[in-house]
């Protein structure tokens, strides 16, 4: 792995306090609050660690209560909500100052046959093709995330394609890919819902901050290889925005999906 991947992993390692109780490190990447991402990505990596390994997270839905502090750990507090014949359910509570951040519920399920069926993945340029074309891959610095963005649109309602992976190597982990792609999926989404209304995320009179966000696993994932992270809006209002995502691997599989809402406030 790269050093910046190293330390993401890291983060979402989490430490055990006692039986159920797991404290995280946190990062600071310059916001006015806690990265949304680290805290979906550390409440799964929490739950994930109170679950046998044959079942894997494929929903989490949270909310986002107060904002988090980049400079102090994050408590994470596991309830074992169930443990049933074919699903599990873990609800997460994320406390800072002795209040809590942020909580979710996250469902778990082994493998078993089913019917199949997906959306075609978008007929897009692929990522080579859009190096080789000169686009540039855009990174944070330090950072081990990369993304590659494709033109906004607003043909029928506001839209942002691109394509984003942790660059590195990682191990053959199912989980921890899942915790990365939940980590992920809070980059970009909620600014989709701005792409029409020429406002664009560090504008001074924007106070923005996600409120929920929910997450489908749909299948194994590789989080260091490049995905397709399909986002819309179809709806803002009452100073709130709503955004929905489609995340394809290179092959074409829908590997999840991705809803959030958040604050869209704009403050003359």
């Amino acid at each position: 792995m790269t050093q910046p991947l190293d330390t993401l992993v890291d983060l979402l390692g989490l430490e055990t306090l006692e039986e159920n109780l797991f404290r995280g490190h946190s990062q600071d990447l310059g916001l006015p609050q806690l990265f949304g991402g680290q805290v979906l990505g550390q409440a799964l990596s929490a739950a994930t660690r109170t679950v046998e390994a044959a079942r894997r997270a494929h929903s989490l839905h949270g909310y986002f209560l107060r904002p988090g502090d980049a400079k102090r750990p994050v408590v994470y507090q596991v309830d074992r909500v169930r443990d049933g014949g074919s699903f599990t359910t873990r609800r997460v509570s994320a406390i800072q100052n002795g209040k809590t951040i942020f909580f979710c519920s996250a469902s778990f399920h082994g493998t078993e046959p089913g019917f199949s069926h997906q959306p075609d993945m978008p007929d897009l340029e692929s990522p080579q093709a859009l190096i080789d074309a000169g686009a540039e891959v855009q990174r944070f610095d330090g950072h081990p995330i990369e993304f590659l963005h494709l033109p906004d649109s607003v043909t029928d309602m506001p839209r942002k394609r691109l394509w984003f992976r942790l660059a590195g190597e990682l191990a053959e982990d199912a989980a921890l890919h899942r915790y990365l792609l939940a980590y992920s999926s809070d980059f970009n989404l909620l600014t989709t819902s701005l792409v029409s209304h020429d406002t664009y995320f560090g504008d001074p009179r924007l106070r923005i901050a996600s409120l929920d966000h929910a997450l489908w696993f749909h299948r194994d994932v590789a989080i260091n290889d490049w995905l397709l992270y399909d986002m819309d809006s179809p709806w803002a209002g009452s100073a709130r925005g709503f955004s929905r995502g489609s995340i394809y691997d290179r092959q074409g599989h829908l590997v999840a999906s991705v809803a959030q809402e958040g604050l869209t406030r704009l403050v003359e």
